[in-house]
């Protein structure tokens, strides 16, 4: 997996019911894009995030990052 600070991550959910995890990428710790990631999650809490399978990292515009 590799993302920039400023890509969205989605995390699916693993049991039916639960919902889906969204944050923003605030730095990535390792090299080239590579995890460990600090998130900043939609609930305001920000963590170090190590990705799993169910991850998903939105690339997005220049100009979406910037909001």
């Amino acid at each position: 997996m590799r993302a920039v600070a400023g890509d969205a991550l989605v995390v699916k959910s693993r049991h039916v019911g639960d919902e889906v995890r969204k944050g923003v990428i605030i730095e990535v710790h390792g090299k080239n894009g590579a995890p460990p990631y600090l998130v900043r999650w939609k609930d305001g809490h920000e963590s170090i995030f190590f990705p799993s399978g169910d991850t998903l990292v939105e690339h997005l515009p220049v100009q979406q990052k910037a909001r």
